[in-house]
């Protein structure tokens, strides 16, 4: 069989949970490089849909189909709502990168059970229904690419953020067991774990705070939302169909 070294995703159609109400971050770059590689594009906000809507418009000026939702993703209704409206416009779905996620720091003496669901429910349960969900069409098609956006704090420790750890590293685990459940059916599920990103999270942190950060990483410095999409777009494509239930770590050497 001959080997496709292509990137294209022509023809292909993706959904990409989590766009920041900033307009800017890792979800909005991996719906753009998708859409650039040919991809039609379902993007997802989650308490409001102009985040949403304003990076399908950026997708729709590239020449591609979009389309903007509002969907919370630890909602079963919401998520088989988007998953139909995608099936009916579009006929199939190849793509789905689970990336939407929230934080609610702090250290577990003081965490609240509230902030501890919330993190799981979004994080780790949004990844659950939306792979549940994706996994329908693709079994029946016969073919299916799903990335899930995990972190390196699911890797190595970070005091304050048990239940984002917890979260991320879970993610990790659900990976790999529905990768194994589903390899049969030429579907990959692969997980992207991003190191420090420039994002708005990272925008928060003071210049002394950024220094101490980057003196920890060989690469000399944080990663750009471009990078994980580059990541993204990889496991999206033909050139990854032999690649399944594995972590691929874009951290700029952080945690060799």
């Amino acid at each position: 069989m001959a080997l496709d070294l292509t990137m294209s995703l022509e023809g292909r159609n993706a959904i990409v949970t989590g766009m920041s109400k900033g307009g800017g971050g890792i979800g909005r770059a991996i719906a753009l490089a998708l859409a650039e590689l040919g991809a039609n594009v379902a993007v997802t906000g989650g308490s409001s849909a102009a985040a949403a809507e304003a990076v399908a418009a950026e997708i729709e000026a590239l020449g591609r189909k979009a389309i903007a939702a509002q969907c919370d993703v630890s909602n079963a209704s919401q998520v088989e709502n988007l998953m139909s409206q995608v099936l009916t416009t579009w006929g199939s779905l190849d793509i789905v990168v689970n990336n939407a996620g929230v934080t609610k720091d702090g250290l577990v003496m003081r965490m609240s059970e509230e902030d501890w669901d919330l993190v799981l429910d979004i994080n780790l349960k949004g990844a659950f229904l939306m792979t549940k969900a994706a996994l329908k069409p693709m079994m029946k098609q016969r073919s299916g690419k799903i990335i899930n956006i995990s972190s390196v704090i699911g890797l190595i420790a970070n005091p304050g953020q048990a239940n984002y750890s917890a979260s991320k590293a879970g993610l990790i685990g659900f990976t790999r067991t529905v990768a194994k459940e589903v390899a049969t059916r030429n579907i990959q599920i692969n997980a992207v774990a991003p190191g420090f990103i420039e994002t708005a999270m990272t925008d928060a942190l003071n210049d002394e705070q950024k220094a101490k950060i980057v003196k920890e990483i060989p690469a000399g410095r944080l990663g750009s939302p471009e990078d994980i999409a580059a990541a993204v777009s990889f496991l999206s494509s033909s050139l990854s169909n032999y690649i399944t239930g594995q972590v691929l770590t874009v951290d700029g050497g952080l945690v060799i």
